[in-house]
């Protein structure tokens, strides 16, 4: 059963939040390189928990949900993740990237959104959302 709490959704009672999406990557130092120093993302952890696993934990700044990279993390092909992420405004992202040294795309304005997009070296797309100004509701009026 599915019941609006809160402003929130929850499922039979339980919220159901999404904390951990995994990017695969060739090169895991590069990866992470980009990922911080040209990004903006916090370095949250790093470990080779054994031969086959190192966990790298990034998450983008304001944000609830992290990302992974590392050997042993994901079996899906370098490049192969698309991932959308909401910013205030997607001219000052854009602008970040562009000082940071990644290239973008143009903005891109749509009816539910204006967007802008980037790559990682690996080519897993990013699409950075500047979501639209939604104009208030107005109480019904009563005659």
């Amino acid at each position: 059963m599915f019941r609006a709490v809160g402003g929130s959704l929850t499922v039979g009672g339980m919220d159901w939040k999404i904390e951990l999406v995994p990017v695969p990557v060739s090169d895991v130092d590069a990866s992470k390189a980009f990922y911080v120093d040209q990004v903006g993302f916090n370095a949250d952890f790093d470990e080779r928990v054994n031969p086959e696993l190192r966990f790298v934990q990034l998450t983008p700044p304001g944000s609830a949900c992290s990302v992974v990279i590392g050997p042993g993390t994901t079996d899906m092909e370098p490049g192969s993740q698309r991932i959308q992420v909401v910013v205030p405004s997607a001219a000052d992202a854009r602008q970040h990237l562009l000082d940071h040294g990644v290239a973008t795309s143009d903005i891109t304005p749509l009816d539910w959104g204006t967007f802008v997009y980037f790559s990682d070296p690996d080519g897993n797309q990013w699409s950075l959302q500047e979501l639209p100004e939604i104009p208030p509701t107005l109480p019904s009026e009563t005659s």
